[in-house]
């Protein structure tokens, strides 16, 4: 693995920075106000550096990717997220719930090339029993015994447990029973008590979030985190969001990856809200990986910020790229304009153009060989 670039070639002209440099290069952890002055600074490109050296510092020139495919068992949710456009109440026109039948066909339709991972996220069903969405799963293992299955977000699985008058722990148990292999990091949304009133009252808070995936990484069951940043939020809720999953990181070693996500406003009740700014994007990726030093990898999901802009972000702090997905509903639904789905080629081209080495893993990082339609994964 290639060493990062020499300390003394750090340049800003932010004085402000250069404290907070002098602390990465250290290995030495930042603070709260490291972070806001971070998200202040108008130099970019020094920040943009210095997340650089710690991504290569700990990736080199490798950029992860994956062959994937997304389900999303049903749209109806009895939420009122102001900050959604995929979920609709019972009974509104455009709703659907697959069959598990219809669910396993999807599955089997994005399986040509291989796929590796089945991420599985969907809305909170009123009348949906807990045992169709084990069964689900169950099906999904029988049919594809060798494809990870990363299901259920945190706020799926608090739902599901008061539906079936279960524990959080019970609820996660009986998941990882039926083949559930690891969790999204989805819901997270920001944190702050204030902010997710405004954009997610409906679901459970911050602090449940953490709990839970708290609990689920105790039971062996890895997960990846997000925050969903360009709403109502500010800087200092940003940084305390972060600042939140590294503490938990802290305790559990359980998040494998961070992934920034931006918001989309078309089609929700905040569409007066204007689209996040490529700077803003490069900036949120920069920052996470400088403040996350307990977190193995930053992704930039190409699907939210357009596959050039990933590009970029892989000089940003961002060592992973997404997947293939296949097929993306949630973040379609409120006005992206990026493709649904992208051939493993695409990947590799982005990738190896942007001066970066592609390597193919499998959810937990593992190395991915191919044979024509098939894989194996390095133990």
């Amino acid at each position: 693995m290639q060493e990062p670039r020499a300390r003394h070639s750090f340049q800003t002209d932010d004085k402000t920075l250069l404290p907070i440099a002098d602390k990465v290069m250290a290995g030495e952890r930042l603070s709260f106000d490291d972070g806001v002055a971070l998200y202040r600074t108008g130099d970019i490109l020094a920040v943009g550096w210095l997340a650089n050296w710690v991504r290569e510092k700990l990736h080199g020139n490798l950029t992860y990717f994956n062959v994937n495919r997304h389900i999303n068992p049903t749209n109806v949710c009895v939420a009122s997220c102001r900050l959604c456009a995929f979920g609709l109440k019972k009974g509104e026109a455009g709703t659907y719930t697959m069959a598990l039948e219809e669910a396993w066909q999807t599955a089997a339709s994005g399986y040509s090339e291989a796929v590796t991972e089945f991420h599985i996220v969907g809305g909170l069903h009123p009348d949906l029993p807990f045992e169709y969405f084990l069964d689900l799963v169950r099906g999904l293992k029988e049919r594809f015994p060798k494809v990870h299955i990363k299901a259920f977000t945190m706020v799926e699985v608090a739902f599901l447990a008061k539906r079936a008058k279960l524990s959080i722990e019970d609820t996660l148990k009986r998941m990882k029973e039926a083949g559930v292999d690891s969790m999204p990091g989805g819901g997270a949304e920001i944190f702050a008590d204030r902010v997710r009133h405004i954009i997610c009252d409906h679901k459970i808070d911050g602090g449940e979030w953490l709990e839970t995936a708290r609990k689920a990484h105790k039971l062996g069951l890895r997960s990846n985190a997000t925050t969903l940043y360009g709403h109502v939020e500010n800087d200092e809720d940003r940084v305390d969001h972060i600042l939140r999953l590294r503490a938990v990181q802290d305790d559990t070693g359980g998040f494998q990856t961070f992934i920034p996500l931006s918001f989309h406003p078309e089609n929700t009740a905040l569409e007066h809200i204007p689209k996040t700014t490529g700077m803003m994007d490069l900036r949120q990726i920069a920052v996470g990986r400088l403040l996350l030093d307990n977190f193995a990898h930053v992704k930039s999901y190409w699907q939210m910020v357009s596959p050039k802009l990933a590009q970029l972000s892989l000089r940003f702090g961002a060592d992973d790229i997404d997947g293939t997905v296949i097929e993306e509903k949630i973040y379609h639904e409120a006005g992206a304009t990026t493709p649904q789905g992208m051939r493993r080629a695409d990947l590799v081209r982005l990738i190896t153009e942007a001066g970066r080495e592609p390597f193919e893993r499998d959810t937990l990082y593992r190395a991915v060989t191919r044979s024509e339609d098939t894989f194996t994964v390095a133990v």
